[in-house]
């Protein structure tokens, strides 16, 4: 099999799922615009994104072996390339709520299928990071190109229209290009096939897994890290758009400062994690993300936009409020790693399975709460609400020390 072509179609699906994923921010703004639909009713287009997403992976995983997966991902590709195709066709809301539950439902396959996929083309550790952390590389680059492209398609003096839904011929022709390019690779699967349990016994060894103090600790730290990620990135565009009184296609490019800050972050703690000790930096990182919120909202408060507004004229607000990106990016994958290193091997999989529900949770709560908060109030005070889980995130992490040292003299 040719590894480097299997290797290149795992990075185009992750590139595709990546600017797919994460243009939900967008598409709010552009639903609230384009189809008047309030804040509080756009905010569901997160939970018909993550929760398929949790559902189909838990009732997938043990299927996905006896399917192929490179099947698997033809058909997940497959759907969502009708989706997007189906979005300038119909122009309508349910429409955007149907693809986002396409996008939940086919991530689900790509992700279970790439994640199997590199173990099978990366058997030894450090091959198996290495690939895994490229091919995360390219999923961030795909969240970046998102906010871009789909500025191009957007007429920020008429705010209304439906110019950007064209984006989606060219998000159906990338996802053309992919299925086309899986027809012609053949791969043996026959190793990861032979592994595969039941659903049933996946559902058990989770929740025997659940009831364990680590376990439920690191859980709750991940349902409020999502919700606090997913509720001030998917509500970015908006805020810059709504209360900093950029246009359109400006509030979306701006937003990549946001997912930049994420990717540097999330390299730059590699290299700090080396030196400084887990629990002393993601502590530091959360007071951060805490000071950068009272310090920069209230420069958000009576904004005066010139009239030819551009990246070097933006209220300051536009600028530092996304560097939030670059303290909360070190938390996630951190606190991923203190809890799989505890666990065995055998455990791991279905701590995976959690990390994937809880975090699709998460991130529906926090969309939505935001998106109600932002609509009855104001998105300073929507923002401002993200204290509270920071607050309640640096407790956890207090706790999840605890017990992962426990565990570890244990052992």
């Amino acid at each position: 099999m040719n590894k480097r072509l299997i290797i290149l179609v795992l990075m185009l699906n992750y590139f595709l799922f990546g600017l797919l994923l994460n243009s939900v921010g967008v598409v709010i703004l552009q639903s609230i615009n384009s189809f008047g639909v309030s804040k509080e009713g756009a905010a569901v287009l997160e939970g018909f994104k993550d929760i398929p997403i949790a559902v189909v992976s838990f009732l997938v995983a043990s299927f996905l072996p006896r399917l192929g997966y490179r099947r698997a991902m033809m058909l997940g590709v497959a759907v969502v390339g009708l989706a997007c195709v189906s979005m300038p066709l119909l122009s309508s809301f349910w429409a955007t709520k149907l693809l986002f539950l396409s996008i939940g439902a086919s991530f689900a396959l790509i992700k279970v299928s790439v994640y199997a996929s590199i173990g099978l083309l990366a058997p030894g550790k450090q091959k198996h990071a290495s690939l895994m952390n490229a091919i995360e590389g390219v999923f961030m680059l795909g969240v970046l190109s998102g906010y871009w492209v789909f500025s191009l398609f957007m007429d920020s003096d008429q705010p209304e229209s439906m110019e950007w839904l064209n984006t989606y011929w060219l998000l159906a022709g990338v996802c053309l290009f992919n299925f086309l390019v899986m027809v012609f690779i053949r791969f043996e699967e026959a190793p990861l096939a032979s592994s595969a349990k039941g659903v049933v016994q996946d559902f058990v060894a989770m929740l025997r897994l659940s009831t364990r103090p680590l376990v439920y600790i690191f859980v709750a730290s991940v349902f409020l890290y999502v919700l606090i990620e997913q509720g001030i990135g998917t509500w970015l565009p908006t805020f810059n758009n709504q209360v900093l009184n950029l246009p359109s296609a400006i509030s979306v490019q701006v937003t990549s400062i946001f997912a930049l800050c994420l990717a540097v972050g999330r390299l730059g703690a590699g290299l700090v994690l080396q030196r400084v000790h887990w629990y002393v930096l993601l502590s530091v990182c959360v007071l951060a993300m805490g000071l950068l919120v009272v310090l920069t909202l209230p420069l958000s408060h009576d904004v005066l936009v010139p009239e030819d507004v551009h990246w070097f004229n933006m209220p300051l607000a536009a600028y530092i409020f996304p560097l939030i990106g670059l303290f909360m990016a070190p938390i996630y994958p951190a606190i991923n790693s203190v809890v799989l290193s505890a666990l065995p091997l055998y455990q791991q999989s279905s701590m995976a399975g959690l990390i994937i529900i809880f975090s699709a949770l998460g991130g529906t709560t926090g969309s939505m709460l935001t998106g109600l908060v932002f609509g009855q109030f104001s998105g300073q005070v929507a923002f401002y609400m993200a204290l509270v889980p920071m607050a309640v995130i640096l407790g956890l992490l207090w706790m999840l020390k605890r017990e992962s040292d426990r565990v570890s003299v244990a052992e």
